[in-house]
């Protein structure tokens, strides 16, 4: 069976301001309703994830502040760094772990700056939201084998992009067989799924 993540549930102590925290940092608002017992269930989505977060009030037993290491992944972890601070969020610097590996728990084993090869999941940053629940960031550029199984576009304009190199690139395979592609609609679904990682065999 698929087994997919879909929801974190984070303890805070004030809802609104949590709700105004992660749409700040541009997360949609998916739900917000409460029931007559006192439950209150906010539903945010952060840009480009399939995953959710709730919070709200009489869903979670936990502390507020108790949920650490919670972890979302960028495409580049200084422009990451650079957009949260700007933000006023309380934002770590940039580091890498020193046995290189995965980074330890609280600040053990911290190395600043990043990776020095800058290799795809070797740099971190962390940040607290208002209640001190602790995420981390996690730059991955290039995702190793067998970690990729669908094909995701975040935006409208990132599938049209995909779309018109799959176009460029088909044009240059007619040209190499010299004769026109009837199956071209398949030949594009397996280089832009190759094209996100995912192995189209």
């Amino acid at each position: 069976m698929d087994l997919k993540l879909e929801i974190v549930v984070l303890p805070v102590s004030d809802v609104d301001r949590a709700k105004e925290f992660w749409a700040g940092l541009g997360c949609r608002e998916d739900a917000d309703f409460t029931a007559g017992d006192g439950l209150r269930v906010v539903q945010m989505t952060p840009p480009g994830s399939l995953t959710s977060i709730i919070f709200g009030t009489a869903i979670t037993d936990a502390a507020p502040g108790s949920n650490q290491g919670t972890q979302f992944v960028v495409d580049d972890i200084m422009a990451a760094h650079d957009e949260l601070a700007a933000k006023g969020v309380k934002v770590s610097e940039v580091f890498h772990d020193a046995g290189g590996v995965f980074h330890h728990g609280g600040t053990t084993a911290r190395v600043a700056g990043p990776s020095p090869d800058r290799s795809s999941y070797g740099s971190f940053l962390s940040f607290e939201d208002p209640d001190g629940n602790g995420f981390v960031i996690q730059e991955v550029t290039n995702r190793l084998p067998g970690r990729v199984n669908e094909v995701i576009y975040r935006s409208v304009g990132d599938l049209e992009s995909a779309l018109r190199d799959a176009e460029a690139a088909h044009g240059k395979h007619e040209q190499e067989t010299g004769q026109p592609d009837a199956n071209w609609p398949a030949w594009y679904a397996r280089y832009m799924a190759k094209a996100t990682g995912v192995d189209p065999a």
